[in-house]
């Protein structure tokens, strides 16, 4: 009888002993946050070609609504936003288009930035959110890249990609890839 009652008492201590590790466990899981993304390389496409997207700017009208949607992104996962500046009409701004979609470059633009596209159409719109981040477009594209709280980290060189179609697709990657270390 007292080795049923010993044999009883060890029983109940495991079973305790594994259900504390258990919760103890559980408990690290929950506070611990999961290991960020590994940051992807900057691309190297080299010279490869690269195809303008031929519509890549939704109608002005919409660029506000994508302009806050894109903050209120980059505030949630803390990535710079890259606004583009642009027209459908433009060559060089659907060329950019085609550098940032380019499957070898998409990816990690989408891990580096929160990317939204704002028509100027014949730089009579959407000319006001640029003014905000005190910029006068007089040329097309203009990409800015702005941190979530809205400072402007390459505010010297907002033309730097104005000639896109005549850069190599690596030489815009480049551009983007050193703004993005701004802070």
């Amino acid at each position: 009888m007292r080795s049923t009652a010993l044999f009883r008492t060890l029983l109940l201590a495991t079973a305790l002993t594994v259900s504390v590790a258990g919760v103890a466990q559980t408990a690290a899981a929950q506070t611990s946050t999961a290991p960020a993304a590994a940051a992807l390389p900057v691309p190297q496409i080299g010279s490869a070609p690269i195809t303008a997207v031929a519509h890549p700017y939704a109608e002005p009208e919409s660029a506000h609504a994508a302009v806050d949607a894109a903050f209120a992104q980059a505030r949630k996962t803390g990535r710079k936003v890259l606004i583009d500046f642009g027209a459908n009409w433009c060559p060089d701004c659907r060329v950019l288009a085609g550098v940032l979609t380019h499957p070898a470059v998409s990816p990690w633009v989408e891990q580096t930035f929160e990317v939204v596209s704002v028509n100027v159409d014949h730089f009579n719109q959407n000319m006001d959110l640029a003014k905000k981040f005190g910029i006068t477009i007089k040329a097309i594209p203009v990409a800015l890249i702005v941190t979530p709280d809205g400072k402007v980290l390459n505010g010297d060189e907002t033309l730097a990609l104005g000639d896109a179609r005549r850069m190599s697709g690596q030489a815009v990657v480049d551009k983007l890839a050193e703004w993005a270390k701004r802070s």
